[in-house]
């Protein structure tokens, strides 16, 4: 696996793809800078080494030429994040971006406008990625969070850097972390798998069950394996054309000494909302009328136990409607939970968009070893799918 530290960037032009994909209020104002600060080490090792960075990303899903989606808005945000000024260009292609590059000194950034504004770039057009190619002397894919896509920026282009391609350091972070909890574990190994659907953590559920000790389900996916295993579960969230395959999961997982840790007690409410009436029941007894959005004190303590037995935590989605603050007991408690393991010596990776939402909201971003990028990108990986950007580099 080639990294920034196979090469010396000295006078060389780095093409670096990241993902600037940041949100942006009502005034176009970043409000959570946390991809600009993880691509940080990249650019800064490129600049120290006496090189230039030409900065290529996308913003949102514009339909062609959007100004809401202009990376001019985050230039600013992106020069105080770095420390170093940042030149931008209105363009990606074209004559006036190569008088930009052609004027690009050794210590200068330069930020190209949004790849997406250009249908090419989803279509992973070749010719396009031949035009961005020109740019650059070594391409760099620091992106983990588009690497599933086999667009022009992320799979297409590496063909065009046959000898002069590598990881930039917060991809190559990604995939140690992914590898570490899924090949080179320490055991015991717990994945927590939350959120509302069976069916969307399906593929995960298949690649690890040979691979983890312990599976901790949570969150609306909860109340199929329960209504599975003959249980009430009133009007809570659930897939009842997945009950036959929640059973499949835990006959599997008791066939790979997989031990699977469902949920003892919910708090329930009368409505989705975060004023409801709310009770404490067992998890299959909830009564009609009512539905289940979190946890209670006894899974707490179930689920706590679990993880403070364990060396390496996956941590992928939430369990419980963490959002609205009566129901984000259970996710914070969980949080805790895998704080004080780590801060004991084990290893913990957190993906998924609503659990980095969560580590972020509560305060546990610095307390877990390794916060992923990439939302569609991590669940991939850890489906065992290969990644076209990743394969791009490798190949």
């Amino acid at each position: 696996m080639k990294t920034l530290n196979d090469y010396n960037f000295n006078n060389q032009k780095a093409l670096i793809r990241v993902d600037f994909n940041v949100p942006l209020n009502t005034d176009f104002e970043v409000t959570d800078a946390t991809r600009i600060q993880a691509a940080k080490p990249t650019i800064i090792k490129i600049l120290e080494d006496g090189g230039s960075c030409i900065l290529m990303s996308h913003l949102g899903r514009p339909k062609g030429v959007e100004d809401q989606y202009s990376l001019r808005h985050i230039v600013d945000k992106v020069t105080e994040v770095l420390g170093v000024k940042v030149t931008f260009v209105a363009d990606c292609i074209g004559d006036e971006v190569a008088t930009a590059v052609a004027k690009l000194q050794p210590g200068e950034i330069l930020l190209l406008e949004n790849l997406r504004f250009y249908g090419e770039e989803k279509s992973g057009d070749v010719g396009f990625a031949e035009k961005l190619a020109a740019w650059g002397d070594v391409y760099v894919n620091d992106a983990f969070g588009t690497a599933h896509r086999a667009h022009a920026s992320t799979a297409v282009i590496a063909q065009f850097f046959p000898e002069h391609k590598c990881f930039g350091s917060l991809l190559a972070q990604e995939i140690d972390s992914i590898d570490k909890v899924l090949n080179n574990s320490e055991k015991p190994v717990t994945a927590i798998l939350g959120g509302a659907k069976v069916s969307s953590k399906i593929g995960i559920v298949e690649n690890i069950l040979e691979k983890v000790d312990h599976i901790i389900i949570g969150g609306g996916m909860t109340f199929t394996f329960i209504k599975a295993l003959g249980g009430a579960i009133g009007n809570s969230l659930v897939e009842d054309d997945k009950l036959d395959l929640a059973l499949e999961i835990l006959e599997k997982a008791k066939a790979n000494n997989t031990e699977i840790h469902l949920p003892v007690d919910a708090l329930i409410a009368d409505a989705f909302a975060n004023d409801a009436n709310t009770q404490l029941v067992a998890t299959n007894e909830i009564p009609e009328g009512w539905m289940g959005l979190d946890v209670g004190p006894g899974t707490t303590k179930k689920f706590a136990e679990v993880i403070a037995n364990s060396k390496t935590i996956l941590w992928n989605g939430p369990l419980g409607v963490f959002e609205m603050e009566n129901f984000s007991k259970g996710t914070i408690s969980l949080g805790e939970a895998i704080a004080t393991a780590t801060a004991n010596g084990a290893f913990s990776l957190v993906g998924g968009g609503d659990s980095v939402a969560a580590v972020k909201q509560f305060g546990f971003a610095d307390k877990v070893s390794y916060v992923s990028t990439g939302g569609g990108a991590m669940l991939e990986s850890l489906e065992g799918k290969t990644l076209p950007g990743i394969e791009a580099i490798i190949g």
